[in-house]
């Protein structure tokens, strides 16, 4: 339990040893526990081993190292702030927490985040991930950092695959066993995530090893998505042959990280998640993740979790607008990916003429934005009617005046944690996001995780969606909608004849 002294600075007791955080803001802050040992030495490209105990009280006020990571290329790095904290203990956490607290105020529910970042970026250090709203609305947060890249998903014969996913595995485990301490209910636990966050995020709820260890998920902008070993280890051999060592763990754990570093961002730099490029990806290994997580899920895995999942109205403005990909896009290249994707007739001619005014760029950002994430995460959803736990679905669709980047991609995220007025947030917000819809979404939020239920109806065969925007119209296309400044606008079956062109479509892959 916390250990609550009067004008001191809180403490709790872990399975570990004890930790002293602050008090910011009414709030018990506890940053950069360790949760698992230092990834490195003869633990590198190792599954994460408990950390060592300490004796004596653990000073946990700042962030903990972050995993070995380069800044996003510009000119997203200015629109995506991504901090650095130099060290080795990378598997670390934060918790957020109400205070001051009795021992009769255990309980509260939690919600454990997972970042984003194309598993090669990001930390729980990036600022819009402070949790001080959510404590102050009396849930306990915690956000973990996790091995990236090819330290935690290069795909090796003589380590095990999933590194990065074994992380959060283990940092939940550490939540079962130690958030107590910090007031929250081990049985109350939702784990949420955006991005590489949620793709994260389906492979946990489909792997047989999460068991127990959650209640409730929230997928924002990610699907299900994971490759065979054969399929997944390009990216480990290209950066492997650029620094001439075989591609197994034993030839580069001999090579520094920062080497290592630089290899992997020569090898997967120059694309982005919706034009496609060298990444990394979860791995279907046979042993964390034994199927496919879209197999898995749609057979029914974790059909007893309830789960909150949607996306933005334009996810890909972020990756095509900042450097002028969406201008650079003509008829012809655009009739060339669509052969290229095989994107079948019908659905193209819908999105144009849902769309007159649109660019070709814009209808080929439109196309991926629902190929890559609104189609899979709707079939999902398709896929768990009737089950156990109960499905709601969102879209964000305020669109941010800053670069003309509209409803893009993570711009949900200073709404759902409330942090609009941190500069960094406003890097993509702009100064002026309207704080009655952070309001509004993040309390949804704060509603799903404390008792299940965002405040529209779970997902069925009328098909509803909590629409957060300025009013229900882009996504309701002329359809009815309800809602207001208590809640979302409910929209039923948005863009729905888009949705349905795209039954027959197999990919090209």
């Amino acid at each position: 339990m916390t250990d609550v002294v009067a004008g001191a600075p809180p403490q709790a007791r872990t399975v570990h040893g004890t930790v002293r955080g602050a008090v910011e803001r009414g709030v018990a802050v506890f940053r950069g526990i360790p949760y698992a040992a230092a990834p490195v030495g003869a633990r590198r490209f190792r599954a994460p081993e408990p950390p060592e105990p300490w004796t004596g009280v653990r000073e946990a006020v700042a962030y903990g190292p972050t995993a070995p990571k380069r800044p996003y290329a510009p000119p997203l790095d200015r629109l995506l702030p991504d901090p650095a904290v130099p060290g080795d203990d990378w598997l670390n956490l934060n918790v957020w927490t109400p205070w001051p607290r009795s021992d009769r105020a255990a309980g509260l529910p939690v919600l454990v985040w997972i970042h984003g970042g194309s598993l090669v970026h990001g930390s729980s250090a990036v600022p819009v991930y402070d949790g001080w709203a959510f404590a102050r609305d009396g849930v306990v947060l915690v956000s973990v950092n996790y091995r990236l890249g090819v330290e935690g998903f290069g795909v090796l014969p003589d380590a095990p695959a999933n590194r990065g996913l074994l992380d959060q595995l283990a940092a939940l485990e550490w939540v079962r066993d130690n958030i107590a301490a910090f007031g929250g209910d081990p049985e109350r636990v939702t784990v949420a995530g955006e991005s590489a966050g949620a793709i994260s995020i389906a492979g946990l709820l489909a792997a047989p090893r999460s068991a127990g260890l959650f209640r409730r998920a929230v997928l924002q902008s990610g699907a299900p998505a994971a490759l065979p070993p054969d399929a997944a280890r390009g990216t480990t051999e290209l950066i492997a042959k650029r620094l001439g060592v075989p591609a197994t763990a034993a030839a580069l754990a001999a090579v520094a990280p920062e080497a290592l570093l630089t290899a992997q961002t020569e090898v997967t730099s120059g694309g982005n998640p919706l034009t496609g490029r060298h990444s990394f990806q979860l791995v279907v290994d046979g042993d964390l993740l034994p199927h496919d997580p879209v197999t898995a899920l749609h057979a029914g895995a974790s059909a007893g979790i309830d789960v909150l999942l949607g996306t933005n109205t334009e996810e890909y403005r972020l990756w095509f607008v900042p450097g002028g990909l969406t201008e650079r896009i003509s008829r012809l290249k655009l009739r060339l990916a669509l052969l290229k994707f095989r994107v079948p007739n019908a659905t193209a001619r819908t999105y144009r003429t849902n769309r007159p005014d649109a660019t070709p760029g814009e209808i080929l950002g439109a196309l991926a934005t629902d190929l890559l994430l609104r189609v899979p995460l709707n079939r999902l959803a398709d896929a768990r009617t009737g089950a156990p736990g109960a499905t709601y679905v969102y879209e964000f669709g305020w669109p941010t005046p800053v670069k003309r980047l509209g409803a893009c991609h993570a711009l949900e995220l200073g709404f759902v944690f409330d942090t609009l007025a941190h500069p960094d947030t406003r890097a993509l917000t702009g100064p002026d996001a309207p704080q009655e819809l952070a309001d509004t979404m993040h309390r949804a939020w704060v509603d799903f995780v404390t008792d299940g239920n965002p405040g529209w109806p779970a997902w069925d065969a009328r098909r509803p969606v909590g629409f957060f925007g300025q009013d229900g119209q882009d996504a309701r296309n002329g359809q009815d909608s309800q809602g207001g400044l208590d809640g979302p606008a409910v929209v039923l079956a948005p863009r729905d004849d888009e949705l349905q062109s795209w039954k027959p479509y197999r990919s090209a892959s």
